[in-house]
């Protein structure tokens, strides 16, 4: 472990706040001083009671300060456990909170990677089994390390009081005791972590094991008795080596008995014959007995384990934070918090959110995702007139989604740029254009909270008006479903929950739908569809469409969908192919055209005259 590492660990307890970590600082002394205090008073008693011309009175005194101390001890260990949890809580909610303002960056480029999901799992720090520590754990048991230094100098000096060289006699032992601890701690734990991969494998069959939705499978599969075969194996695999290295660990703990008897007893004996030959008093051996085993207990308060086991996170938040450093360099300049999450002052805070449509341009648009030589969208030119009712088609990979992902801000252009009025989305600053934007993706999210909830997260800042919520309601077709919830708008969608309830496609498509008309009524004006309508049947399609076509002045609405029948009505249609834009006009242009919409819209309007149904398939509630 590098000095920069532990001296992160000692740092992230500011996180805490200064009262906490002092008041936990002069605990955990206190603590460190109780074992050498505790001598210096038996010390005293032994004394007392040794002199035969003592009065009661003062062998009473020193019984009273004796009793104190243990008192004081055990107040001391009362106040520490609840207040190292206060500071370890607050320690780590402040990492997972940084982890979150990373992995919540502009785009979603970084996200993606497989290597930064794993970076992320490991710097929030969410200890799966013993051999995983938080941030907060370590930063403890660096404080635990600090102040336990504190009670071992006190112990040392009352040895020295008896002679000098006993500091070396007795320390020096102690210390190599506790590095010969560590290495058997961090063998141990890197044993287990080799394990990790068996032990994975023995939790994914144990999951599907007791897992419902895999219940039925297992029973008429009947793969039960193997399944438990193949998890009984993998553990066995897991723990063979943990096995092993305990036991060799075992096998040398004669080592450090040999010591701390060495040097323990070494030191008792020079106390025992310094007493015995009248060269030291009986009271001054006592505490020598008491300090010298203190200070093997000052090392033994010390748990290498747990900060092992926080190294992981700690390294891989510094990764993080240098894979986040260029995102956050490079993009919206003009957002309205820093990186501390603290608003700006109104000067430099975005600008407010326009009151029409703003005309957007993709500037001969270029796009690849990282790690792949195909281009996706290659040259794109396209505009987005204000209040227009614009239409995407193509067939899949043609780049539709990708396209919406772009004018979004989650991913930026390999080349050319997206610019609202002439301004350069990047230079408004995404959280200032995402104002203007609310998206409908094809794999939209599904909040496991109330109906309110998941409809008003369209425009989290906006006021939750029961007027509004209302009207979005009725314009997505959610009023019948409304009726029916047990709890009405309070009803959380999710059956995990209490009181919840479970959606079908259809119906979870109109929530958000829903969703992306309150965000167009609390100051959205430019709305994105993708494939808004898959679940729905197509008279309820219709009335969604008929009500996007009513606000058709206030927003400029992209639609994403592979039924042509609904964009038929769309103001302008472009068909992307192979990442261009190949052809561009209204329906009846492009029907006389004659070209690949044409050919498309025949063969779906052949397919739905004999009967076919193109819906996705409702998830069973």
């Amino acid at each position: 472990m590098s000095a920069a590492q532990r001296w992160y660990l000692l740092k992230a307890l500011s996180a805490a706040g200064a009262p906490s970590v002092c008041l936990l600082v002069m605990v955990h002394i206190l603590q460190s001083l109780t074992p050498v205090t505790t001598a210096v008073a038996m010390a005293a008693l032994v004394e007392r009671v040794s002199l035969n011309a003592t009065r009661f009175t003062q062998v009473a005194v020193a019984l009273g300060m004796y009793a104190i101390v243990l008192a004081v001890s055990h107040v001391l260990e009362a106040v520490s456990a609840p207040l190292q949890y206060v500071v370890k809580t607050r320690i780590d909610g402040a990492n997972r909170a940084e982890v979150a303002r990373l992995a919540a960056a502009e785009t979603i480029e970084t996200l993606e990677r497989p290597n930064v999901q794993q970076l992320i799992r490991l710097a929030r720090a969410e200890p799966g089994n013993w051999t995983e520590r938080s941030v907060g754990d370590g930063a403890l048991a660096q404080l635990v390390m600090v102040t336990g230094m504190v009670g071992v100098t006190a112990s040392c000096l009352v040895l020295a009081r008896l002679a000098w060289w006993l500091v070396p006699l007795v320390l020096l032992p102690a210390v190599l005791n506790s590095l010969i601890r560590s290495r058997h701690a961090l063998e141990f734990f890197h044993e287990w972590r080799r394990g990790a991969s068996a032990g994975l494998h023995a939790d994914a069959w144990s999951r599907l094991l007791i897992s419902p939705e895999a219940s039925k499978e297992v029973r008429i599969f009947g793969f039960a008795r193997l399944a438990t075969a193949q998890m009984r194996g993998h553990v066995l695999r897991m723990l063979e080596p943990v096995w092993q290295s305990a036991v060799r660990s075992l096998r040398q703990q004669w080592s450090k008995f040999v010591l701390i008897a060495g040097g323990l007893g070494a030191a008792y004996t020079v106390a025992v014959v310094d007493a015995v030959e009248g060269r030291g008093s009986v009271a001054l051996e006592t505490a020598v007995f008491a300090a010298g085993w203190a200070i093997y207990q000052g090392f033994y308060g010390y748990d290498p384990r747990a900060v092992i086991g926080a190294l992981p996170g700690v390294t891989a938040l510094a990764e993080l934070r240098a894979v986040a450093a260029p995102a956050r360099t490079s993009m919206g300049r003009a957002s309205a918090q820093d990186d501390a999450g603290r608003v700006l002052p109104a000067a430099l805070a975005a600008p407010a959110v326009p009151q029409r449509p703003p005309l957007v341009r993709f500037e001969r648009i270029g796009f690849r995702y990282p790690g792949t030589d195909g281009a996706v969208l290659d040259s794109v030119d396209l505009e987005i007139r204000p209040g227009e009712l614009l239409a995407v088609v193509g067939l899949n990979g043609a780049g539709k989604s990708t396209l919406i992902k772009l004018l979004s801000g989650l991913y930026r252009p390999t080349c050319g740029r997206i610019t609202a009025d002439g301004t350069d989305i990047e230079d408004l600053g995404m959280t200032a254009w995402r104002r203007q934007l609310s998206v409908v993706f094809q794999d939209f999210a599904k909040y496991h909270l109330s109906l309110t909830d998941n409809i008003a997260l369209g425009q989290a800042d906006a006021p939750r008006d029961r007027r509004v919520l209302e009207a979005v309601a009725r314009e997505a077709g959610l009023t019948t479903l409304i009726s029916r919830l047990p709890e009405g708008w309070d009803t959380p969608l999710a059956r995990s929950r209490r009181g919840g309830v479970d959606l079908s496609g259809g119906q979870w498509q109109q929530v958000v739908l829903a969703r992306t008309l309150f965000a167009a009524r609390s100051g959205a004006t430019v709305l994105v569809l993708d494939e808004p309508t898959t679940h729905l049947d197509v008279r309820t399609e219709f009335e969604v469409f008929r009500r996007l076509v009513e606000r058709r002045d206030a927003v400029s609405t992209v639609l994403i969908s592979h039924r042509l029948s609904t964009v038929r009505f769309c103001d302008r249609i472009v068909l992307l192919d192979g990442g261009r834009i190949t052809e561009a006009g209204s329906h009846d242009e492009l029907m006389t055209l004659g070209g690949e919409y044409a050919r498309l819209f025949k063969i779906q309007a052949e397919r739905f005259a004999a009967g076919y149904d193109d819906r996705a398939e409702e998830e069973t509630s």
